[in-house]
């Protein structure tokens, strides 16, 4: 192609990042461009919110017509921005590589509580013009107050600085790709499988007239197929939903070992506590259609669930449960005792990392007192123990993402290998972490407590059986036996293989926490 182009671009930071990055892209292929900076209704009305704001493609209804027009050749958007269906004589030519859909939570330094799930102070102000965060943040922390922020992402950093917020949320992209320094305040990083993204988060798209045909083949050399077809089953279920930017939905897909996996989070508004549904698949035909129907109105759910795990009707469970009307029957078939009552924290002055693999395990260790002589840091198995870490007043340096041990010690090896590791835990571990680590590592097995099965436990009648732990599957079923039409639901793989042992069919949570088992149950 031998003309030069004009790329169409709104006039933000992150906007002409963008724009140049394609205009870069283009010069690599031998391709000249200039730019054309396009004011949006998005950019001129910053008092209203987005589900305020008229019609939809507020970002990006300007740059198409200016292409539409022939004043521009190249449009570039966010792709999360564009409207579900091109204007006729428009379409997506090419997309980019996908930076990372992950979001942050900035956090004014003096407003942390290492306490509080997400360490935003209890009742904090956190400013987000989004209904899909809104949805998801209050259903993890109900207690937060949720207020507008509008504007680019150096001026919502801006208002946090300002203290008009306690904290903000920003999409991991944008900031990324502007080389924003965030150390004046505390981050969290929420990842796209436990905080649903928006469908494209994380890609540009290039868009073109459809008559422009040179140009069409000249951006193949940009375009990344396997993301436009992750993309198209999100923007596919997002056009199902019939839904913009102001529908509380996250869709998020990936290939995993070969798989498909796909995460939706739905609410009907922004204070509606969201469904989520997840869901794997060696091929994306159908997939749009089968989330779908996972949200219908009139979908039959269990009328009751039985957990093996005592329930406080705060939880996450409980209010993902009750939302349906679904009875919960929560009871514990497993009691914990402590194994010793006093500890001498002079064991602590050569070790390098603590590493937990319950919750019950950083409970008994921290009812003994211990005095930490040097900076410690703290490995987790999954969320249960990060959240009651975090109630002991500690961050967890590492915590475990995947529901296989041999997963999450093999991560956990890589920054503990040949260091000291202490491991409080039961009297009688599994030692599945242990197993994962290297020779050279030094292993301290400290048994702070043991678990005792309880006899005689009665059987549930409820349609799913969800159970937290090897332990409480070997106290049930000592004395009972499945019902006909009941399922069952296994936190973990070390509990699923119980089950395996049994021969009894169960489902395994994408996540090994009260989110995962909420979702597993939605989704049966």
């Amino acid at each position: 192609m031998d003309r030069k182009v004009i790329i169409g671009t709104r006039g933000s930071e992150l906007a002409l990042w963008q724009a140049h990055f394609v205009k870069d892209s283009l010069a690599a292929i031998n391709i000249p461009a200039e730019l054309k900076i396009i004011k949006t209704q998005g950019d001129r009305i910053l008092n209203l919110s987005f589900d305020k704001l008229e019609g939809k493609g507020f970002f990006t209804k300007e740059l198409e017509e200016e292409l539409l027009a022939g004043t521009i050749d190249i449009a570039v958007h966010s792709h999360k921005d564009l409207p579900t269906e091109n204007p006729p004589g428009l379409i997506i030519a090419a997309v980019s590589e996908r930076e990372d859909p992950a979001e942050l939570l900035l956090i004014l330094k003096d407003c942390v509580d290492v306490r509080q799930k997400l360490s935003v102070k209890f009742g904090g102000l956190v400013g987000t013009s989004s209904n899909r965060r809104k949805a998801q943040l209050l259903a993890l922390r109900p207690d937060l107050e949720i207020d507008e922020l509008r504007g680019n992402v150096p001026t919502r950093i801006g208002k946090l600085r300002d203290e008009k917020y306690d904290a903000i949320m920003l999409a991991k992209a944008g900031v990324t790709r502007l080389g924003i320094d965030l150390s004046e305040f505390h981050v969290e990083e929420l990842t796209a499988t436990e905080f649903v993204p928006a469908p494209a988060q994380g890609v540009l798209g290039i868009q073109i007239r459809e008559s422009d045909h040179a140009l069409f083949e000249a951006l193949q050399a940009l375009n990344h197929p396997d993301v436009a077809e992750e993309l198209a089953l999100e923007r596919g279920v997002l056009k199902k939903f019939g839904g913009g930017c102001h529908l509380p939905l996250g869709v998020y897909c990936r290939r995993d070992e070969g798989k498909f996996q796909v995460f939706t989070s739905k609410g009907d508004t922004g204070e509606d506590f969201p469904d989520r549904f997840f869901i794997e698949a060696d091929t994306l035909d159908g997939v749009a259609d089968t989330i779908v129907a996972k949200f219908a109105k009139d979908r039959k759910l269990p009328s009751s669930v039985f957990i093996s795990r005592d329930i406080p009707p705060t939880s996450y469970f409980n209010r993902a449960l009750s939302k349906h009307k679904i009875n919960i029957e929560a009871r514990s078939l497993i009691r914990t005792v402590p194994v010793i009552t006093k500890f001498d924290s002079y064991i602590l002055r050569n070790i390098d990392w603590i590493f937990f693999t319950s919750k019950n395990a950083v409970e008994y260790f921290f009812k003994l007192n211990p005095q930490f002589p040097k900076k410690i840091q703290f490995g987790v198995m999954g969320a249960g123990s990060e959240d009651m870490l975090r109630r002991n007043g500690h961050f967890a340096d590492f915590v475990g993402d995947s529901n296989d041990t041999a997963d999450v010690a093999a991560d956990f090896a890589a920054l503990a290998n040949g260091k000291n590791v202490l491991f409080p835990g039961a009297d009688n571990p599994m030692r599945s972490i242990q197993q994962g680590l290297s020779a050279e590592t030094k292993i301290i097995d400290l048994p702070v407590y043991e678990t005792v099965l309880e006899e005689n436990v009665e059987p549930s009648g409820a349609e799913v059986l969800v159970f937290t732990s090897p332990s409480n599957v070997e106290a049930y079923f000592a004395d009972n036996l499945l019902e006909p039409g009941q399922k069952v639901v296994a936190i973990g793989k070390s509990t699923g293989r119980k089950f395996e042992e049994m021969g009894v069919k169960y489902t395994l949570p994408f996540s090994p926490d009260e989110v995962g088992l909420a979702e597993a149950v939605f989704g049966l």
